[in-house]
């Protein structure tokens, strides 16, 4: 939307943020980084017996701190490809920050099917969403992953040519996100 003012044409640049993983160590930072720099926030938080917000609860329960109405969190999960659909297409994001997965390795083997359905179809189930909202040339999108896909390196720091190497589920799913993200 643009606002001719005299000579000065302001450009108004919506950008609205999506957020999986966003009560975790790296998406509760994110979600206060993109607040400072304007964004309006939205992250999907999993329904479960706590509410575990503790590392978020700042940003959306202090109107001092960031602007009223910037921070929004609603109930999702990336097992749920409808639930996904309906979010994207109503809060429309312009970026979608996907960090939410199960990244604990040892309970990626005795849940290993659960991990997967969570990491890699959670990941096609979101890059769909993004389609079937016909939004894939508007939105960025940000697969996450983790240093476990490379299992125990040689080299540090690791680069984009590391070789993928590590416990099989992990890599496994992993994998597939990478895949999966290639095809968008």
């Amino acid at each position: 939307m643009s606002e001719v003012n005299g000579n000065q044409t302001k450009v108004n640049l919506r950008k609205v943020a999506l957020i999986t993983g966003i009560t975790g160590q790296d998406g509760s930072y994110l979600a206060e980084f993109l607040l400072d720099q304007g964004y309006e926030v939205h992250g999907i938080i999993r329904r479960s017996s706590s509410f575990n917000t503790g590392r978020i609860q700042h940003l959306y329960r202090n109107p001092v701190t960031h602007r009223e109405g910037s921070m929004h969190l609603h109930y999702g999960d990336l097992t749920d490809s409808s639930c996904l659909v309906k979010l994207i297409s109503q809060i429309e994001p312009t970026e979608i920050y996907n960090l939410g997965a199960q990244s604990h390795v040892k309970i990626s083997f005795d849940l290993s099917e659960y991990t997967a359905n969570v990491d890699a179809l959670g990941t096609l189930r979101m890059l769909d969403a993004i389609r079937t909202c016909k939004l894939e040339k508007s939105v960025k999108f940000y697969q996450a992953s983790t240093s476990e896909m490379f299992g125990k390196v040689q080299e540090v720091p690791q680069k984009g040519n590391n070789s993928i190497l590590s416990t099989i589920t992990i890599w496994c799913c992993k994998t597939l996100c990478l895949l999966d993200c290639c095809q968008l």
